[in-house]
């Protein structure tokens, strides 16, 4: 889209207000909204400045002007706003013009350029699966002599003796008892189809929803792939949807890893393809899961760098309370077709050349998109320059269900990291594929890493409600 049919389009939905956003790199996006009659040409050759030190990672106070350069192809009408309004995001860019090298946005372009560059082919292709859950009522304190949370849903499995519904209605969603079933167990099929017509309004695809395994309200939407820059836009578009839609039924949507003890947790199962000129090139009749070798080097790069990986795909404290055995977590650094208890899964049902993939089952939806996914792609090309065999380094295939194997042949499969602090560990000492091409740099590495590593100590230091279950009397 032009800027000129930008221009246009303010005019013929009467919009009165343009809502300019970027994404910091907590993968949260921020806004600041112009009057319509202040934005013309000059706004998208000059910028929308703003304050870059009140952004955590970004800017000292000392240098704290930026510049927020829209995308033109972004933009679309906010379903929400009283007020018309026109969101567009942006790059970010120093006082100067050039293109800041901590702008999780500008990594992502510069991932897909590097691409180009290396000739392994032209394009690749994302396509994230990001669950939820929807909850009626969010509580949590954090103080000096309280510390708590508690969550509720009237379909919750504990909730099968509660009175204040006046009458309980039953048909609550057992603990782990929520794939697929239809109404009146799932209570949220209205609430997900309104939330898909207003993603599909602002221009997305979508492909299905349905209600997830948890109790609760967890739930999933897909969504069609697209390259990876136009991906990670989706994907900041599909969250505030889903979070403004459920606001609007009186609910509150999280995105958050493992909100629930003792039931699924939130994936980011994410897609994958290399393309050169509209050819796939991960498909290869007759192999394993008709894979391409460059596939399964790939895969290699993926689960070499896999530790490494976690501290972007994953990057959160919650994260590690999810990727535990026994809740379909993939916490097993393997390949398999078809098997969910792999980190690394071939979608094998219903699949053509152009639709031959791997899916990484480890991220979650805490994750930054535009990192994770350039991340993610500067692994697997490393898999690819290098050459790396998962076969060879006993990553797999694995097509048995590795939950139920004995603990000595568990013992000799390599497993995702235990804490944030671990995978942080892990990019600290493997980071330099994530270097090639200059598509982050080290100074952003750097900080990355600090910025979590505080994270992870404020988490710690706190004092844990259970801690008095076992240790008051001691």
């Amino acid at each position: 889209m032009s800027v000129q049919n930008v221009l246009n389009l303010i005019k013929e939905k009467n919009i009165e207000w343009v809502d300019f956003r970027f994404v910091g790199l907590s993968g949260k996006a921020q806004h600041i909204s112009l009057p319509s009659t202040e934005v013309d040409e000059e706004t998208f050759v000059n910028g929308v400045a703003f304050d870059g030190s009140s952004i955590p990672g970004f800017r000292g106070i000392e240098q704290s002007d930026m510049v927020m350069m829209p995308d033109t192809e972004t933009a679309y009408v906010d379903p929400f706003t009283a007020h018309p309004t026109l969101v567009i995001m942006s790059n970010i860019h120093t006082p100067e013009g050039d293109r800041y090298d901590r702008d999780p946005r500008s990594i992502a372009q510069k991932a897909e350029e590097y691409l180009q560059t290396t000739g392994v082919g032209t394009t690749a292709y994302f396509a994230p699966e990001s669950e939820f859950f929807i909850f009626d009522d969010v509580r949590f304190e954090n103080g000096m002599n309280k510390s708590y949370f508690e969550v509720d849903s009237e379909e919750a499995g504990w909730n099968t003796g509660r009175k204040e519904e006046g009458g309980n209605l039953a048909y609550k969603v057992p603990v782990k008892g929520g794939y697929v079933p239809v109404a009146p167990i799932d209570s949220q099929q209205d609430i997900r189809s309104e939330m898909c017509n207003k993603l599909a309004d602002a221009g997305l695809r979508i492909e299905r929803h349905h209600h997830e395994v948890a109790t609760a309200g967890q739930a999933e939407i897909n969504f069609r792939f697209d390259t990876l820059t136009k991906t990670a836009d989706n994907l900041l578009k599909y969250k505030y949807i889903v979070a403004n839609t459920a606001r609007e039924y009186g609910k509150v949507a999280t995105f958050m890893p493992k909100p629930l003890f003792g039931d699924n947790g939130s994936g980011m199962h994410v897609h994958m393809s290399i393309f050169n000129e509209g050819n796939p090139l991960f498909y290869e009749k007759g192999s394993y899961a008709n894979l391409s070798e460059m596939a399964i080097n790939y895969i290699g790069g993926i689960l070499y760098h896999a530790p490494a990986l976690i501290a972007i795909t994953n990057p959160s404290t919650n994260s590690f309370k999810r990727l535990v055995p026994g809740y379909e977590a993939p916490v097993n650094l393997v390949f398999s077709k078809g098997n969910r208890s792999a980190a690394v899964r071939i979608p094998i049902a219903a699949v053509t050349p152009k639709g031959c993939r791997i899916e990484f089952r480890t991220p979650d939806s805490t994750a930054n998109p535009y990192l994770a996914f350039a991340a993610m792609l500067m692994a697997g090309l490393d898999g690819i320059k290098k050459k790396i065999d998962p076969r060879a380094l006993g990553y797999g295939p694995f097509d048995t269900n590795i939950y139920e194997m004995s603990d000595a042949e568990k013992a000799e499969i390599r497993s995702v990291p235990g804490t944030l602090d671990e995978a942080l560990d892990a990019l600290a000492a493997d980071s330099d594929f994530l270097l090639e091409g200059g598509v982050f740099t080290q100074d952003f590495i750097d900080n990355y890493i600090d910025l979590k590593r505080g994270e992870a100590k404020q988490v710690a230091i706190r004092i844990h409600p259970h801690e008095y279950n076992l240790y008051f009397d001691c």
